[in-house]
């Protein structure tokens, strides 16, 4: 899209977030975790942390793909990492984005744990080589 393009004729900055932001809500929509089913628990993702590694430039025409993947989690998967690449359709990697997360009662406006059945959607998220399980 035009919005897309900064005046460099390129990707804009945050529209890498955008994408990875509609990745990572279409995978947890795949898993079962959809918006409808959040909104009726009362519960939801939010970002601590969103790092954005820039490697190739993405013009107005390309097409791109992005993979999303957890690469740590608590135990009880109260707090999560995930990693998105995005590539362009000639293959090569155009960025990295990191973002660090966690779940918030959207009632009580605090941080919240999944609840069994979230949980065990929760852990069927694709996970990177490297995942690791962590209590910080």
């Amino acid at each position: 899209m035009w919005s897309q393009i900064d005046a460099n004729m390129h990707l804009r900055h945050s529209a890498y977030a955008d994408f990875a932001a509609q990745a990572r809500l279409a995978m947890l929509e795949k898993a079962g975790m959809d918006a409808r089913h959040f909104q009726e628990l009362h519960i939801g993702p939010i970002l601590f942390r969103e790092e954005t590694i820039y490697l190739r430039e993405a013009g107005p025409h390309d097409s791109l793909r992005v993979t999303c993947e957890l690469t740590k989690c608590r135990p009880d998967g109260s707090r999560w990492s995930v990693r998105h690449e995005i590539y362009r359709k000639d293959g090569i990697k155009s960025a990295v984005v990191n973002v660090d997360g966690a779940w918030i009662d959207t009632k009580l406006r605090k941080l919240a744990a999944l609840s069994g059945e979230l949980m065990e959607k929760f852990t069927s998220l694709p996970r990177s080589e490297d995942f690791t399980e962590t209590t910080s």
